[in-house]
């Protein structure tokens, strides 16, 4: 393997170049996180629905869909205010939490509790949903290229130049 320094090419077998225009991490891990979610709740309502009809279905649809709507708040939160302020997103973050859980709180006593919610499903349905939700959204984060640091400016008369 040689350098190929002047000529800009990669060295060896399998060069590493740049990787091109990063795609938007939030809506990736929205989509990845939400795809996750509603697989697990179809197999969750498919059990739900065999074991206690379309009431128990309903239920855990409902529990992991208040779950995913709440999650997906956060996430759109970073993609608008990430992109202007990326280190002022995780303040948000933390705000935006405590958002969701009283507007989880708020929903869940509004609404009550319905004739037909079938109380373990719906907690079933919720558990499923923030489990899938969280390890989906780990493996986006876990993949993500992100850059912590500043690359380090150049010396003077070049890369080949030793201050």
């Amino acid at each position: 393997m040689t350098s190929n320094a002047e000529t800009g090419r990669p060295s060896g077998k399998r060069g590493v170049g740049v990787s091109g225009e990063t795609s938007n991490l939030w809506l990736r891990l929205l989509f990845l996180s939400s795809a996750a979610s509603l697989v697990g709740l179809v197999v969750t309502s498919i059990v739900a629905a065999t074991m206690n009809g379309g009431q128990g279905a309903l239920s855990a649809a409902f529990g992991g869909g208040l779950v995913v709507v709440f999650f997906a708040i956060s996430l759109l939160i970073g993609h608008f205010v990430g992109r202007n302020n990326p280190s002022g997103a995780v303040g948000l973050f933390v705000a935006t939490y405590f958002v969701k859980v009283v507007g989880f709180a708020v929903v869940l006593f509004a609404v009550g509790t319905p004739d037909w919610l079938h109380s373990r499903w719906f907690v079933i349905g919720a558990v499923v949903s923030v489990v899938l939700w969280q390890a989906a959204e780990i493996y986006g984060f876990s993949k993500a290229r992100l850059q912590i640091y500043n690359d380090p400016a150049e010396p003077k008369g070049g890369p080949d130049v030793s201050a």
